[in-house]
């Protein structure tokens, strides 16, 4: 078994055993128009130790390349339009401008003047792990409260904060809220992906990747389809491969990340999504 599925598995067994229905006003709605309930815990905290193993989910299959681009669509291109992405998840957030407003990778690409030039957030990070890799201000963030109601969606997986010990590159990712069924395995991909990017351009190991969610839930549809997910089999973690001449953050393309013996059960269809 790889040691994602264990998270998920523990974490999803106690939303259901032990979180609390949503009671009060809805935001979410199937489309049908039902009001979308969650069952949900607060403050849920997983640790993955990237030097060990990958951590990718092997209870159904999750898409790699899909959530690179994803990824690289916020982090690398600093992007807010749909047109730049290559698969349609953010589709039904579009607005008329075809951009998802001042979201995620918008916030990213803002550039602030510093005493040794001007930065955009991810750039300042890249610096400041070459040049002063025990800094404790390591943070890239994107819940810029000014920008939120020019926001589609007001960002969840929203910040950073990394560290660097014995040569090892870490990161905490917090999250305001997470749908456990649809997001989960996405998210923990691509930020354990995201430090390997890191690592590699800042000739640094990878270390953890700590995951830190307020609001994780299951949505009341969901539920029998996570119950399965609790039965299947498991299989081992298979190993990413990073084509080694890649170098430079922003030479990365999502062509440049493999698994090897990535053995998984059935993917899940037509799972309904609230909006």
């Amino acid at each position: 078994m790889s040691y994602a599925d264990q998270v998920f598995q523990a974490s999803a067994r106690q939303i259901l055993d032990q979180g609390s229905w949503q009671t009060g006003k809805v935001r979410a709605v199937w489309s049908d128009g039902t009001p979308a309930r969650t069952k949900k815990v607060f403050a849920l905290v997983n640790r993955y130790d990237l030097q060990k193993e990958f951590p990718i989910l092997t209870l159904r299959p999750v898409p790699l390349k899909k959530c690179v681009d994803e990824l690289l669509w916020i982090w690398q291109k600093k992007s807010n339009r749909i047109a730049d992405l290559h698969s349609h998840i953010w589709d039904a957030w579009a607005q008329e401008d075809g951009t998802i407003g001042k979201a995620y990778g918008f916030q990213l690409a803002q550039k602030t003047s510093y005493a040794d030039g001007d930065f955009d957030q991810v750039d300042r990070l890249i610096k400041d792990l070459k040049e002063n890799p025990e800094s404790r201000r390591l943070i890239c963030h994107m819940y810029n409260i000014q920008d939120l109601p020019e926001m589609s969606l007001y960002p969840c997986a929203y910040s950073m904060t990394f560290h660097v010990d014995q040569g090892r590159l870490s990161g905490l990712l917090n999250q305001r809220s997470q749908d456990m069924l649809v997001a989960n395995g996405w998210n923990v991909v691509q930020y354990a992906v995201l430090i390997h990017m890191l690592a590699r351009e800042c000739q640094l190991k990878v270390g953890e990747l700590v995951h830190v969610i307020a609001d994780a839930h299951i949505y009341d549809r969901h539920i029998p389809l996570v119950e399965d997910l609790l039965r299947r089999e498991t299989y081992p973690a298979p190993q990413l491969l990073i084509n080694p001449e890649v170098k430079s953050f922003y030479d990365f393309k999502p062509e440049d990340f493999q698994l090897e013996n990535y053995q998984h059960g059935p993917q899940i269809k037509d799972i309904p999504v609230a909006i």
